[in-house]
């Protein structure tokens, strides 16, 4: 997928959700006669500010981050400090996170600074070229505000699901005269969330290809090293079944990952189950695998693309 494809792709999506939620709002709450445009205003734009805020600290007790101090590990830091330059931004703060699955995430907000962070699974599965290539997709996302715009989409829904939850306590327990419309607004209110957060998804799969596509610009021989860094992630997580089962109360933040561990099944079903692949076999491998109708369902509800269509668009970047 071209660069323009996906920008005006995110731009289109973005509009149909901001439109929708809207058009959605204004028509409901007119009808029960509680439509005030400014108060709504005040409610949406708290509830993001309040979100974006503390969520780096949430997300650091979450995964036991700690910060990289330069003398521990100089050539991340050269690293994360070059590809900024390239990326046009600020270097982020370097983060671990001590967790077993490798994989990596970009985070931050105004009163806790930019972060990137890698797992101690990710040091210990990826060469350094492939780390990079990683490092070069978080920062993509940075440069690109991924993390407020999805933090903004996200609430949404769940604002329009509370909504829908209270008019049928409402009903429920209110009146009976208005349990009936009550129940029906409630329902109304709940589909339409879901219906918003398949578009949310959408835009969330686009731009783990726009970040992709950003690595590769940055990194010298990316598409080469993201492909292989991407493949042995999903090769690596999916023989971590006991332990992704232990810590699947870490998957909370898991559209922040690179990879989706939840996918890491489905995703390696082509990969070879030799010990030891090579790197250009695993990438092969999952180049060759046709996709199959339940793989486009799964998508559909999804965070990341299909790794078979991720790594077929880096190598049309190649």
């Amino acid at each position: 997928m071209s660069i323009w494809k996906l920008r005006l792709s995110m731009v289109g999506t973005l509009a149909i959700i901001i439109g929708l939620s809207t058009l959605f709002f204004t028509v409901i709450l007119s009808l029960v006669g509680s439509f005030n445009l400014i108060t709504l205003g005040i409610l949406i734009v708290a509830f993001n500010i309040i979100q974006w805020l503390i969520s780096p600290y949430i997300i650091d007790v979450l995964y036991r981050v700690r910060e990289i101090p330069e003398h521990e590990n100089p050539k991340f830091h050269e690293i994360v400090e070059n590809l900024s330059m390239k990326s046009g931004i600020k270097k982020p703060r370097l983060m671990l996170a001590r967790i077993p699955i490798p994989n990596a995430f970009a985070y931050g907000s105004p009163i806790a600074g930019n972060r990137v962070a890698v797992t101690s699974g990710l040091l210990k599965t990826l060469d350094y070229g492939e780390i990079e290539a990683v490092l070069g997709h978080e920062l993509g996302h940075l440069k690109h505000r991924d993390v407020q715009i999805m933090m903004f989409v996200s609430i949404l829904p769940a604002l329009l699901y509370y909504i829908g939850y209270s008019f049928m306590l409402s009903s429920m327990y209110g009146r009976q005269r208005e349990g009936g419309s009550g129940a029906a607004l409630g329902i109304g209110f709940m589909v339409f969330s879901w219906i918003l957060n398949m578009f949310i998804l959408y835009l969330s799969r686009l731009r783990e290809y726009y970040a992709d596509n950003h690595s590769a610009l940055i990194v010298d021989d990316g598409p080469r090293k993201l492909s292989e860094g991407l493949a042995k992630i999903v090769y690596a997580t999916k023989n971590m079944g006991r332990i992704r089962k232990e810590t699947r109360h870490l998957n909370a933040f898991k559209a922040l990952f690179i990879a989706d561990p939840d996918r890491a099944d489905s995703d390696s079903m082509t990969i070879s189950r030799m010990k030891m692949p090579s790197d250009q076999k695993l990438v092969q491998e999952v180049l060759s695998k046709k996709l199959t109708t339940m793989d486009k369902i799964i998508e559909i509800f999804s965070t990341h693309p299909n790794i078979v269509k991720r790594l077929k668009a880096l190598q049309e970047l190649s």
